[in-house]
């Protein structure tokens, strides 16, 4: 019985592996063209023209425009970063999650997108120190801590649990990972869609 148990298992993680192993997930960026129920007809970031189809529950989380100012103490936020020489990361772009959120992510991990660049997901620790390179915040996540820098010129953006009213057309949208379907069209269980022309990272 303990043999067949074993056998049961090994096949199971063998074929959970080979279905890992065909799915094909895509990040991709561009333009809402038109929705049709769960179907959004896009044009990504290259110029293709791309069927997405959103999963019965797929999240949909809503970008607008935010400030250091709203990053408090305890403030669940990410920033994709560059590393630099003293061991700080000077800050791509930062993003504030909502409350529901909290505890997407956590770490400080490579950041794929981007060449040599760095995620870090974590809670806001200390007050926001103002300086000549920019603002420097420190986030805190369960096994270390670091140091953002963040330019003047870098976008902080806030996420939002979102709806169905915000896949307009028009609206700029990031997919983290989209799988392909047999038929060449795309799915997806969650899409970053901007508001009042706010283009996610």
């Amino acid at each position: 019985m303990i043999r067949t148990i074993r056998l049961a298992l090994a096949g199971a993680v063998i074929a959970a592996s080979c279905t890992a192993a065909t799915a094909q997930t895509v990040r991709m960026r561009g333009t809402i063209e038109k929705t049709d129920g769960n179907v959004l007809s896009l044009t990504s970031s290259d110029g293709a023209e791309v069927k997405l189809t959103l999963t019965e529950n797929a999240m949909i989380i809503a970008v607008v425009k935010a400030s250091m100012a709203d990053i408090r103490e305890g403030t669940y936020l990410g920033s994709a970063a560059m590393p630099q020489p003293d061991g700080s990361q000077k800050a791509l772009e930062v993003h504030i999650f909502p409350e529901q959120m909290r505890g997407t992510g956590e770490g400080h991990r490579p950041y794929a997108p981007v060449p040599n660049s760095t995620m870090t997901n974590g809670a806001a620790s200390g007050a926001t120190i103002a300086g000549v390179d920019g603002s420097t915040i420190v986030v805190k996540y369960k096994d270390g801590e670091k140091k953002i820098v963040v330019p003047p010129n870098a976008p902080v953006l806030r996420y939002e649990i979102g709806s169905k009213g915000d896949l307009k057309a028009g609206a700029r949208f990031t997919v983290l990972a989209a799988t392909k379907k047999p038929d060449g069209t795309l799915e997806a269980n969650r899409i970053n869609v901007g508001r009042d022309g706010v283009v996610p990272q």
